[in-house]
C-alpha cells in the first residue's frame, strides 16, 4: 500500500512514521497479551489516507474509511479482526479516552513515535499524561519537556461568516470554468480528497458534490470524507442530504419551510433534474430572488465543467442546506466500520 503513495517524499515520510508506529504497537501489544500482527497492521495503516492523499484534516475517520475497502477485498482477516482494526484507526485522535486495547495501543505507540523519533521537543499537555505512563511500562526514563498552556481559558472567538465565505469561494471557482479533467490543476485539487484509484475517471462528469465538499473546506466548514456510519461518502448528494437532516445537524430545510428562503451561502439539492434519479444534483446558492437562485456549480448540467448561472426556484428543487457558521464536527457515537 505504501508503494501505491504517488510522492517519493511522502513515501519516504510514510515508511518512517508508519514503520516506526507499527513497531512500537506490535511490541506494546506483546506486552499486553493482544494479538502483534493484528498491532502491527493497525500501526502500519492508521495514517494511510495522509500519506495517499497529503490531506491531514481527519486522519482517523478519513484513514479508517480509505483502507476499509483495501482490506475486505483482501479476504485475510475475519470480520471481528477487520472491526478492530479500522476501530482502532478511526479513534487515534481521541488520546484523552481511554478505549478498547487496540484503539489505546495505537494511541500510546504514536506518542512514542514521536517522543522517539524527536527527543527533546516539548510534549502536548493532551499526551503527557500517556507519555509518562507508557514510558514507565517500558521502563524507559522519563526525560521530555510538557508544552505550557498560557491561554486563560477565557479566549472570545470571534464568529466567522462562513456561509459568506463558503459562497465567495464557490462563485470564484464556478467563473473559473473549471474543466472535469485531469489537466486542469483546480480540478486535480478538488479531487484531491478522495483517495480512490482513478479518481478523476471517476468523478468526470459527476462531481458537483465533490465540488460542494471542496468549497466546504476552504471555507472552514471541514468534515471527514464520509460522516462516521453514513452509507456514502460526501462525494455523492445523496450523503450530503443524509448528514443534514441527522438529529445532531439538522441543517437541511424545504424552501418555505416555517419561512425559509434560500440565502447566499446555502447548499441546494435537486430533485430529478437531470437524470430519473432522486436528489441528483448539487450546488451553492450565490443569491435568490422570487423565481430564480444564482448558483455555482461544478459539472454544470453534468457537462463536466463549473459554472456560475440562475436556475429556476421552483423547478426540481428538493430542498436547502444551511449549515451553522458555528459548526464543527464532532462524533460522540459508536463508530460502525460499514461492511
Amino acid at each position: 500500500m505504501i508503494m501505491s503513495i504517488g510522492s517519493e517524499q511522502r513515501k519516504q515520510e510514510a515508511c518512517v512514521l508508519l514503520y516506526g508506529v507499527s513497531s512500537f504497537a506490535s511490541f506494546l501489544a506483546m506486552k499486553r497479551e493482544q494479538n502483534q500482527e493484528l498491532a502491527a497492521i493497525i500501526g502500519l495503516l492508521h495514517n494511510y489516507y495522509f500519506f495517499k492523499t497529503g490531506v491531514k484534516e481527519f486522519p482517523g475517520p478519513n484513514s479508517a474509511d480509505t483502507v476499509r475497502p483495501l482490506l475486505r477485498d483482501l479476504n485475510m482477516f475475519t470480520k471481528e479482526e477487520l472491526t478492530q482494526i479500522l476501530k482502532a484507526i478511526f479513534h487515534q485522535g481521541d488520546r484523552n479516552k481511554v478505549q478498547g486495547p487496540y484503539e489505546e495501543i495505537l494511541k500510546d505507540a504514536q506518542v512514542l513515535q514521536l517522543y522517539l523519533q524527536n527527543r527533546g521537543c516539548n510534549v502536548t499537555q493532551q499526551d503527557t499524561k500517556r507519555l509518562r505512563n507508557v514510558l514507565r511500562e517500558m521502563t524507559i526514563p522519563e526525560d521530555f519537556l510538557e508544552e505550557v498552556d498560557y491561554s486563560s481559558g477565557a479566549e472570545v472567538h470571534q464568529p466567522t461568516d462562513k456561509r459568506g465565505k463558503l459562497a465567495n469561494i464557490a462563485e470564484a471557482f464556478g467563473k473559473e470554468n473549471i474543466i472535469g479533467l485531469p489537466g486542469n490543476e483546480r480540478y486535480r485539487e478538488i479531487c484531491k480528497y478522495w483517495p480512490d484509484q482513478g479518481i478523476y475517471k471517476v468523478l468526470q462528469n459527476n462531481w458537483c458534490a465533490a465540488f460542494v465538499y471542496y468549497c466546504c473546506m476552504q471555507a472552514g466548514f471541514l468534515l471527514p470524507i464520509r460522516y462516521p456510519n453514513a452509507d456514502f461518502r460526501l462525494a455523492g448528494v445523496g450523503a450530503w442530504l443524509e448528514w443534514a437532516q441527522l438529529p445532531e445537524t439538522q441543517f437541511f430545510y424545504f424552501d418555505g419551510q416555517e419561512g425559509f428562503t434560500p440565502q447566499r451561502g446555502d447548499i441546494v439539492i435537486y430533485e430529478k433534474l437531470l437524470t430519473n434519479d432522486p436528489h441528483d444534483h448539487t450546488g451553492i446558492v450565490l443569491a435568490c430572488d422570487d423565481k430564480e437562485i444564482l448558483v455555482a456549480e461544478g459539472n454544470r448540467d453534468n457537462q463536466n465543467y463549473s459554472s456560475v448561472f440562475y436556475r429556476d426556484r421552483w423547478h426540481c428543487v428538493y430542498g436547502y442546506i444551511r449549515i451553522a457558521n458555528d459548526y464543527e464536527f464532532e462524533f460522540n457515537g459508536e463508530y460502525t466500520p460499514i461492511s
